[in-house]
């Protein structure tokens, strides 16, 4: 029987002939995604769902999708599926990448333009029958500074076209080498540097816990003044009643917002003030970019259904079918030893170093790499995948290399990952037991064997005395259960790590008592997705 999908947005025709050319049984109903009990009622019936941002793949949804095999996405924002609830139903998230990097980039440098002169008012005073035409006195772009926030995909592209504006342009994003920046024409910068020089300002980075309110009150009051600030990315990196402020008095020139902290936005501090431009999320809305990943996520999902080929896969790396059950667990071990370098690394990184060891030396080594470089930046870029993953890392100017070996431990096999950045090197190794489950066998080169948790805190001290009361009783103290504590040291008084696997989060309070210890030089909360 032929696979079933169901498309439920607005997808092309086009895109769903493709489905059917390929021997899939595709029911197209563009409106069913606005109706949830609907879809509800009919999702058991299909082995893929094809959908845009209106249809809401809720956990309540994935539950009723007893014989869902895929979702996918046209398109890079997966906010409207719940992941967690797909992974757990072994059903497989793709979405399109890159589909739509022209287009967001094309409509920041429009809003850009639009900022720098004024032109929606203008526009509206012309129409209105006034020529108030000393009232909208513009700035040039032409030998302006734009800082970049986020060099990435569509970040390049911003800085590509505004070198070709006779800009001079800054970026700072923290996985920018420096030859990487050179090759593009940039200077790289910390983030003090270009708030204090740029005349204008873009952001081109996902939302994480390390870039959400990126520009809040603190960081525009350190702006330059006159600034313009563009955001075509994610609502929620500007502080939005903080930059209202700013704009009111006369610190910020200007602002071009494409996205909101609410969205739909009915409402906004930045509503109605002067020199602001706002458009309803429109980053994507171009006829080519609709139409590039309706055929984009159409291609994939049929590969998937008729041959078992994963692409652009959120949830699920990219091998073959017969490979996955040997693979699996090994995956998952990459994708934790590269969140743990992510999570305790925050300089540039210029070179990384995969060794493979013994058994895993044999298997399909790119998946695992790939695997590996996704864990490394999810804490920067969260919707990477295992496709997009050695594609930004290639961007950005990274030295990769793989070592394959014979065994030479007293583990059938394992992997170890190093990274080395501007300031110093680190390295983690680990392997897979029988159970299946990941564990870390050495860190900094000094040997441990510790259990993966989902929360964990990596503590670097001197080795002294009194270290493991002090931690335990820190912890306790706090009311943080400690499921498992590894230690491990070079010599007797040298440097020494612990690996803690806890309960649940660990506040920041627990964690400022442990480094106020002179003792400790780092104490980092960790986040693993063990499921």
């Amino acid at each position: 029987m032929a696979p079933r999908v169901l498309v439920s947005d607005e997808l092309s025709e086009t895109a769903v002939q493709i489905f059917r050319d390929r021997g899939v049984d595709v029911d197209f109903q563009p409106q069913l995604g606005k109706d949830k009990d609907k879809l509800a009622e009919i999702i058991g019936n299909y082995d893929g769902l094809a959908i845009r941002s209106a249809t809401k793949a809720t956990e309540k949804l994935i539950a009723a999708a007893t014989n869902l095999k895929v979702i996918g996405r046209a398109g890079i924002g997966v906010d409207n599926v719940d992941i967690p609830a797909a992974s757990r139903r072994g059903i497989i998230v793709m979405n399109t990448p890159f589909g739509n990097s022209i287009t967001t980039a094309e409509h920041a440098i429009a809003l850009m333009f639009a900022v720098a002169r004024q032109l929606p008012a203008a526009d509206t005073s012309t129409q209105a029958g006034k020529w108030e035409k000393s009232k909208f006195m513009g700035v040039e772009i032409t030998g302006k500074t734009l800082g970049v926030i986020g060099a990435g995909n569509i970040g390049s592209i911003v800085i590509s076209r505004a070198i070709g504006l006779k800009m001079h342009v800054i970026a700072y994003d923290p996985f920018l080498s420096k030859e990487r920046a050179e090759e593009m024409g940039v200077k790289k910068v910390e983030l003090d540097e270009l708030l204090a020089n740029a005349d204008f300002i873009t952001l081109h980075v996902p939302m994480t816990d390390k870039t959400r309110g990126i520009l809040n009150a603190e960081a525009l009051a350190r702006t330059k003044p006159g600034v313009r600030i563009i955001n075509c990315a994610r609502g929620g990196l500007v502080d939005e009643a903080a930059l209202a402020e700013a704009i009111k008095s006369g610190h910020v020139a200007g602002a071009g917002f494409d996205v909101f902290e609410t969205e739909p936005a009915k409402d906004s501090p930045l509503f109605g003030l002067p020199n602001v431009v706002c458009t309803p999320h429109l980053g994507a809305a171009t006829t080519e970019a609709q139409e590039n990943v309706a055929l984009q996520v159409a291609e994939q999902m049929s590969d998937y259904l008729v041959k078992g080929a994963v692409s652009n896969a959120i949830n699920m790396p990219s091998i073959t079918a017969e490979e996955a059950p040997i693979l699996k667990p090994v995956i998952r071990l990459a994708e934790v030893l590269g969140a743990f370098v992510g999570q305790v690394t925050e300089s540039a990184i210029k070179e990384i170093e995969i060794l493979y060891d013994g058994s895993t030396a044999a298997m399909n080594t790119k998946a695992l790499t790939s695997a590996a470089l996704a864990g490394l930046i999810r804490s920067q870029v969260a919707d990477v995948n295992m496709v997009s993953a050695p594609i930004m890392i290639k961007e950005k100017g990274v030295i990769l290399s793989e070592i394959k070996r014979d065994k030479t431990g007293v583990f059938d096999g394992y992997i170890k990952l190093t990274v080395t950045t501007e300031t110093q090197t680190r390295s983690v190794a680990g392997t897979v037991f029988s159970d299946g489950k990941p564990r870390f066998i050495q860190i900094k080169d000094i040997n441990l064997d510790a259990d993966v948790g989902s929360h964990m805190v990596y503590i670097t001290n001197t080795d002294v005395p009194g270290m493991i009361g002090f931690i335990g009783k820190t912890f306790g103290d706090a009311g943080v259960n400690i499921a498992n504590f590894q230690l491990g040291r070079k010599d007797a008084g040298s440097d020494a790590i612990a690996l803690l696997y806890v309960d649940g989060p660990v506040p920041e309070s627990l964690l400022k008592t442990l480094t106020d210890n002179p003792a400790i030089r780092q104490a980092k909360p960790l986040v693993f997705n063990v499921e």
